[in-house]
């Protein structure tokens, strides 16, 4: 039942995946986006950083268009690493400098990325980024499932 769009709050959520040229990650991260569409009144998207579609500056102007005042951007990744503390917040147009600083080891994260122009975002709400899954408990009940299920 869709009885509660007209009760959508102000508040955009996109859930951000790396991307890849198979289908699999997109695949999990509509699941997940769809899982979560269930428990919120927030009105979630999904974008990727890289070679998938939608790209997280068009998810952002998605949001933009349905006139959200706020976006929520978290990395469905596990750590934190080039891509969660640089490209990212890059294509975010953060300014990520303290945090970024300790990550900045001149590492240069080479993936074959299509060149094509980038989208440029027009929001001008507030975009709160937030980290990654990290080492949660609940992901732990996870793998325990897949041992458990696999013995």
């Amino acid at each position: 039942m869709d009885t509660n769009s007209n009760l959508k709050s102000d508040v955009g959520v996109v859930l951000v995946g790396h991307g890849s040229r198979l289908p699999y990650g997109k695949d999990v991260l509509i699941q997940l986006a769809q899982i979560y569409n269930e428990n919120t009144n927030h009105h979630v998207e999904i974008g990727f950083m890289n070679m998938d579609k939608p790209s997280i500056p068009t998810s952002i102007n998605k949001l933009a268009d349905m006139g959200v005042k706020k976006i929520v951007v978290t990395p469905v990744f596990l750590a934190d690493g080039v891509h969660t503390t640089q490209d990212i917040p890059r294509i975010l147009g953060l300014d990520n400098g303290n945090e970024s600083q300790e990550h900045n080891h001149h590492h240069h994260h080479h993936h074959h990325h299509e060149e094509e122009e980038e989208e440029h975002i027009h929001f001008h709400g507030e975009i709160i980024y937030t980290k990654p899954l990290g080492a949660d408990r609940r992901i732990a009940d996870i793998i325990k499932d897949r041992v458990d299920n696999a013995l």
